[in-house]
């Protein structure tokens, strides 16, 4: 049960934008073997998408809580859901969305 593969949506703000923040979320789940993407948001924020197991992504979390030395972070909100199994790799998604 606790290696079951779960999704994990991130949304963090601060000065996240034009300081490395998205590579630095594919270095850090790279390393954990975790699949997903990040990408800008409009408002200035970025978001994280992630799955694999629970515990690998609670260190991804805390990694983007604290985020690169370029950059803040002010809040990481966290959403836990079921994994669905979309994606193949983690990656950068480019072009801001809201």
């Amino acid at each position: 049960m606790g290696d079951d593969p779960v999704r994990l949506v991130v949304r963090i703000s601060g000065r996240v934008q034009g300081v490395g923040f998205r590579f630095f979320a594919v270095e850090e789940a790279t390393v954990r073997r975790l699949v997903g993407y990040a990408r800008n948001l409009r408002d200035g924020d970025v978001e994280v998408v992630a799955e694999g197991p629970r515990g690998a992504l609670e260190d991804l979390l805390q990694a983007l809580s604290r985020g690169p030395q370029s950059g803040r972070v002010d809040r990481a909100t966290p959403l836990w859901d079921k994994a669905r199994g979309d994606f193949e790799g983690f990656g950068v998604r480019y072009g801001s969305v809201d």
